[in-house]
């Protein structure tokens, strides 16, 4: 790799740790090929990405950004996992875990905050950022349900009493 490609590399990865919602990086040793690509297909399915990075070239991108403090993490075989959502990328990783004792979390970054490994698994078991949308609109149309059933439980009401009233008639 020339100085060129590593300068598109540092880039590249630097935009990766700038824009992530969290980045988790695991050591991957024994991995098999097809158990990589299972793991990019779950994090592409998730709205991630996986990528493994020479460790000094990802050390280089990470200074001056807020995950800088992931530095220390990068040692060995590192795999990096990161997604916009904050917690698509932890929650894949940590579900990969639990089919695949080869894949060791190491901890990772949201923001600027550093996660250990607990960490890591305590914002993959958040709800991710669509089921978060889906609760509060389902909190903000409840009331307007229950308003449109209360003004309209009256108008039914008559109208029963009235139907009723009209079968005594006849």
């Amino acid at each position: 790799m020339d100085r060129a490609q590593k300068e598109a590399v540092v880039g590249e990865l630097g935009q990766i740790f700038a824009d992530s919602g969290v980045v988790v990086v695991s050591h991957y040793a024994g991995l098999t090929v097809a158990e990589m690509t299972d793991l990019r297909r779950r994090m592409s399915a998730a709205g991630g990405s996986v990528r493994v990075a020479k460790n000094k070239l990802a050390k280089i991108a990470l200074e001056g950004t807020p995950a800088d403090s992931i530095a220390p993490l990068l040692e060995g075989q590192t795999v990096l996992a990161y997604s916009e959502d904050p917690v698509a990328a932890a929650k894949v990783v940590m579900d990969y875990t639990k089919e695949n004792d080869k894949l060791v979390v190491l901890g990772g970054a949201m923001g600027g905050t550093a996660l250990d490994p607990a960490g890591v698994k305590t914002v993959s078991q958040m709800p991710s950022r669509e089921e978060l949308i889906a609760s509060i609109v389902g909190c903000i149309a409840a009331p307007a349900s229950n308003i449109a059933g209360a003004i309209g439980a009256p108008a039914s009401n008559i109208a029963s009493i009235l139907e009723t009233i009209e079968e005594k008639a006849a």
